[in-house]
């Protein structure tokens, strides 16, 4: 009898598969293990409050520093309240005011990476939601402290990039960034959602991918089968990965650091030359 066929695998919807698993720590699991002395601030002095966003103050290592990042939550209860991770124009805004008073207390801002995408609800847009992730775009290219951004999960379109204007950008190893989900790509390009398995592979949504196209400055690695079989282990690399990068980060003037960060979304993309 013939041996049977391998069983072809798909690396990139692997991938994916992780970073969507349901034990993998989100934002406040990090924020538990790696700041002391954490103080969330809420509100946007506009709106309300949006759950999908936490941020705050405290202490990474003696050093004080502003954490933002975005929270799916884990029960069903907590996924609703915190909407599944995809923030509201109020969210970006709170961020941004949060943003904005660690440029006036000279504190680093780190972000957290970790939705789907931001809602795309009505409701939403009645409040402005493209131009509150244009705004913090803008704003966040400007910042005059170190930015430090790092996917955890998953990094989905302007959502996640509302957050992700940094000096470095980093992914955990089993992390995805893209601009679309797998599911979404398969359902405009091949009308079928199903393939996504096959969307994710051509979207080079992986760690290693975006490394390998210079978009990320570095990949933080996960122990064993990744974060959620051992958060600890996970935070202590993220930890590492966090020191290195604002013992660099510090040296810099305020106009350096706008100034690397601006030369650094400018290369983004540039794959094609000019003919002589």
């Amino acid at each position: 009898m013939a041996d049977a066929a391998p069983v072809a695998t798909n690396p990139s919807w692997e991938r994916v598969q992780i970073a969507r698993h349901p034990k993998r720590p989100h934002t406040l699991d990090y924020v538990h293990r790696l700041l002391t002395d954490f103080e969330e601030l809420h509100g946007d002095r506009a709106f309300a409050d949006d759950h999908s966003i936490v941020g705050g103050m405290g202490w990474f290592e003696n050093r004080p520093v502003m954490l933002i990042g975005q929270q799916k939550g884990r029960d069903t209860k907590q996924k609703l309240v915190r909407n599944f991770g995809m923030p509201k124009p109020e969210g970006y805004r709170k961020a941004m005011r949060l943003m904005e008073l660690a440029v006036k207390f000279s504190r680093p801002v780190i972000t957290l990476l970790d939705t789907p995408g931001a809602y795309p609800g009505i409701d939403a847009e009645e409040r402005g939601q493209a131009q509150a992730i244009a705004q913090n775009l803008r704003e966040m290219s400007r910042l005059e402290v170190p930015v430090i951004t790092v996917v955890i999960g998953e990094g989905g379109s302007g959502g996640a990039l509302g957050l992700g204007v940094g000096n470095r950008v980093y992914m955990l190893e089993n992390a995805v960034y893209s601009v679309i989900s797998p599911e979404s790509c398969a359902a405009i390009i091949y009308r079928d959602s199903g393939r996504a398995p096959a969307a994710a592979a051509a979207l080079k949504m992986t760690a290693t991918d975006l490394l390998e196209l210079r978009l990320i400055d570095g990949i933080v690695p996960e122990p064993g089968e990744g974060a959620h079989a051992d958060p600890d282990g996970a935070a202590e690399a993220l930890r590492q990965t966090l020191r290195t990068a604002l013992a660099e980060l510090s040296k810099l003037t305020p106009r350096q650091l706008i100034d690397q960060r601006y030369e650094k979304f400018r290369r983004m993309g540039g794959f094609f030359t000019e003919s002589a």
